[in-house]
């Protein structure tokens, strides 16, 4: 598969930061288009990514919260230049669990999902090539409910959910599509935390290692290795096992 024209929301910093860096440094990439919310951070990423390679580097400031936005946004990028690979890779954390931030995280990690990718599944519908892919990110914290962060980790385990159904159904279209579920990976989000992060690592080579599972269509993308065992193994045990053991570990402060 030849990945030459690929879109990325929240390419401001983070994960999508790295990615829009790493895709700008392939030879195969011709056009990128990135979007955020922040104009200065996005024109940093922006510069970064043209000094990386000979990609035509393409910013939109947008809320992926805005639906009609979105949908225009992708559909402008489709008519400039078919897409190969759209990560649906914008997200918020909660911090501090009130009424407002709650609201919040669940419109931006999952409204904001799907007017991400579903103005894109249509497109790729009506195109009969097999260079369709679609990346979503969620969260190895999708795989139970965590107590530190429940409002995040409900909505990166639906969005989990979404994507891990989406790739059989949308196999007889020829759309490949990936679930992303990274631990810690410094962004942002991560520079905020006060609680301890195991197998923590940095954005670049977290990116490195999506878009080589990409290119192999893994399908369910988790890792570090340690922590999706751990995740997962926490996910199947009984609730009364679950909860001793969440009661244990160190919340945020």
């Amino acid at each position: 598969m030849i990945i030459k024209n690929i879109l990325i929301t929240g390419a401001s910093s983070g994960i999508g930061e790295a990615l829009a860096v790493y895709y700008a440094k392939q030879k195969e990439t011709e056009n990128l288009f990135i979007c955020g919310r922040n104009k200065q951070r996005l024109n940093a990423v922006a510069k970064s990514c043209q000094k990386a390679g000979h990609a035509h580097i393409r910013t939109k400031i947008i809320n992926t919260t805005d639906k009609s936005a979105m949908e225009q946004w992708i559909s402008e990028a489709e008519k400039t230049a078919p897409l190969n690979l759209i990560f649906a890779n914008a997200g918020v954390s909660t911090t501090e669990e009130t009424p407002e931030n709650i609201y919040n995280t669940f419109n931006t990690n999952i409204m904001g999902v799907l007017n991400t990718i579903t103005p894109a599944i249509e497109i790729y519908k009506k195109r009969t090539d097999t260079n369709k892919i679609i990346a979503i990110t969620s969260s190895i914290a999708g795989y139970h409910g965590l107590v530190a962060c429940p409002s995040y980790s409900a909505t990166k385990a639906c969005v989990k959910a979404y994507g891990e159904a989406l790739r059989g159904s949308l196999l007889p279209y020829n759309i490949q599509v990936n679930t992303i579920c990274p631990g810690f990976v410094r962004s942002r989000i991560t520079d905020k935390n006060t609680c301890p992060m195991p197998f923590f690592m940095e954005a670049e080579p977290a990116a490195e290692l999506i878009a080589k599972r990409i290119e192999k269509n893994v399908g369910l993308i988790a890792f570090p290795v340690p922590m999706r065992l751990a995740s997962w193994f926490i996910s199947i045990l009984p609730n009364c096992v679950s909860d001793f053991i969440y009661r244990m570990l160190p919340h945020k402060v």
